[in-house]
C-alpha cells in the first residue's frame, strides 16, 4: 500500500494549518505544550473547551470505520498530515483521546447501532470524555485475573458494579468509564467477564482517588466502585474478553502512529537541548542519531503494518504486531527520556528552589525532568514488557505456556 502524500493530503495540510492558526488564540494558545507527559494535570479547563472546539471543526474520529456522527473522515495518510501539523505547533494535549481512539473503534466493531447513536456523538463533538478500567490491585498486568464484579439487579435488569481498578488514567475528569467486569460468579480467568460502561457521576457509588507519582503529579488514579449502575454492555453479556482484546489491540497497534509524531517533536527538543550544551560528547551524539534511525523504523514498521491491516479489509492488526509495537515504543520513549535529562547534565537534576537544611528535596519539574520520571511507566502501563514477550512468544512462536 502506498503511504506518500498526494495531492490531497497537501490541500489537506493547507486547510489544517489555516484552521489551526484561526481557531488555536487565546486560552487555547495559553495552553500550547500543556497535557504532555506527566502534565495532564495542567491546563484541564482549556483544554476541555478545546476538545469541543476541535468537535465544531469535526477534527474528532478521523479515523472511524463510520461517519454521520460529526466527524469527518480521514484517510489513514490524512490522519498523518492532521497529526504532524498539531504537533507542530504544540496545540494541547487531548482529553478526549481514550473516547476517540480507544472506545469509538470498541463501540463501531461491537457495539449495537443504539450504542453507537448514542456514545459516538458525544465523544465526536468532544463533550463527553472517557476513562478506562482494566487494571485492578494484585492482578497487575494479568487481566484475567481481574475480580470486580457486576450483579444484574433484578429489579431493573441493569448491572451493579463493585470493585476497584487501579492506574486509571484521567478518571478525575471523566464523565464514562468503560469498565470490565466479572459478570458470571464462579467464572475464572477470561471467562464470565463483560464489558460494561459506567456514568462517573454517581455520588456514593464511585470514589476517584489520585495516586501522587514521582513526578509529584496526580495523572492515574485509583477508582473505587461500590454499587454503581452499568448502563450498557457492549458485545452481550460474558463475550467481554474478546471485546477487551480487541481493544488493546488498538490501543497497542494503530493509535502508535499518530503518537509517533508527538515522539518526534520531543525528540527535537532534546536534540536542541543537545545543541545548546554544545554537542560535543560523542557518545551522547550517537545514541541520539540511534534514537533518531529508531524512530523511523518505528514508523515504517507501524505503516507496514496498518497497509497489511488495510489490505485485508481494515481493523486492528493482528497476530503479534501490536505488542511487538508496544515493545517498541515503550523502550524507545523510556530511553528518550533517560537521554533528556543526560543531555542536561548535572542542571538536570537541579531543585526548583535553592536547597537548605531541614527543606524537602523537589525537583524543577522542567520538560526534561517530566519526560524522564513519566517515560519510566511506558515499559509497564498497557501491559508490560514481560506481559507482551509472553503473548509473542506463545500467540506467534506457538512456544509452550507458561506453568502456573
Amino acid at each position: 500500500m502506498d503511504f506518500g502524500f498526494g495531492a490531497e493530503d497537501e490541500e489537506l495540510r493547507g486547510h489544517a494549518r489555516a484552521w489551526l492558526a484561526e481557531h488555536l488564540v487565546g486560552p487555547y494558545a495559553q495552553a500550547r505544550g500543556l497535557g504532555g507527559p506527566g502534565s495532564e494535570h495542567e491546563g484541564v479547563a482549556a483544554r476541555r473547551a478545546w476538545e469541543r472546539e476541535l468537535g465544531r471543526g469535526g477534527w474528532i474520529g478521523q479515523g472511524w470505520e463510520a461517519e454521520g456522527y460529526g466527524n469527518r473522515r480521514l484517510s489513514l495518510t490524512g490522519q498523518v498530515v492532521w497529526a504532524e501539523e498539531y504537533a507542530a505547533l504544540r496545540a494541547p494535549g487531548r482529553v478526549g483521546h481514550i473516547g476517540e481512539n480507544l472506545l469509538a473503534p470498541t463501540l463501531i466493531a461491537y457495539g449495537s447501532r443504539e450504542q453507537r447513536d448514542r456514545f459516538l456523538p458525544g465523544i465526536a463533538r468532544g463533550e463527553e470524555l472517557w476513562c478506562q478500567g482494566y487494571s485492578e490491585p494484585g492482578a497487575g498486568s494479568d487481566l484475567a485475573g481481574i475480580r470486580t464484579a457486576g450483579v444484574r439487579d433484578a429489579a431493573d435488569g441493569l448491572f451493579r458494579v463493585t470493585g476497584q481498578k487501579i492506574w486509571t488514567s484521567l478518571a478525575q475528569d471523566a464523565d464514562w468509564c468503560f469498565v470490565l467486569a466479572r459478570t458470571e460468579p464462579g467464572s475464572r480467568r477470561h471467562r464470565g467477564l463483560s464489558f460494561l460502561l459506567v456514568r462517573m457521576d454517581q455520588p456514593g457509588r464511585i470514589d476517584v482517588r489520585p495516586i501522587r507519582q514521582m513526578s509529584g503529579t496526580s495523572e492515574f488514579n485509583e477508582v473505587f466502585f461500590d454499587g454503581a449502575v452499568a448502563a450498557e454492555v457492549v458485545g452481550g453479556e460474558g463475550d467481554g474478553w474478546s471485546v477487551a482484546m480487541g481493544l488493546l489491540a488498538l490501543e497497542r497497534g494503530v493509535s502508535t502512529l499518530v503518537q509517533q509524531v508527538g515522539f518526534a517533536a520531543e525528540l527535537e527538543r532534546v536534540l536542541a537541548a543537545y545543541a545548546a550544551c554544545g554537542a560535543g560528547d560523542p557518545v551522547l551524539r550517537e545514541r541520539l542519531v540511534r534514537q533518531w534511525a529508531e524512530l523511523r523504523t518505528m514508523r515504517w514498521n507501524a505503516l507496514r503494518t496498518l497497509g497489511a491491516a488495510s489490505a485485508a479489509g481494515g481493523g486492528a492488526a493482528g497476530g503479534g504486531a501490536p505488542s511487538v509495537a508496544k515493545l517498541l515504543w515503550g523502550g524507545w520513549h523510556r530511553r528518550l527520556g533517560e537521554l533528556a535529562v543526560e543531555v542536561r547534565g548535572a542542571a538536570a537534576a537541579a531543585g526548583a528552589e535553592p536547597w537548605a537544611p531541614g527543606l524537602p528535596y523537589e525537583l524543577g519539574l522542567d520538560e526534561a525532568q517530566r519526560l524522564f520520571l513519566f517515560t519510566r511507566a511506558d515499559t509497564i502501563y498497557g501491559g508490560s514488557d514481560e506481559i507482551q514477550r509472553n503473548l509473542i512468544a506463545e500467540r506467534v512462536l506457538g512456544l509452550p505456556k507458561e506453568s502456573r
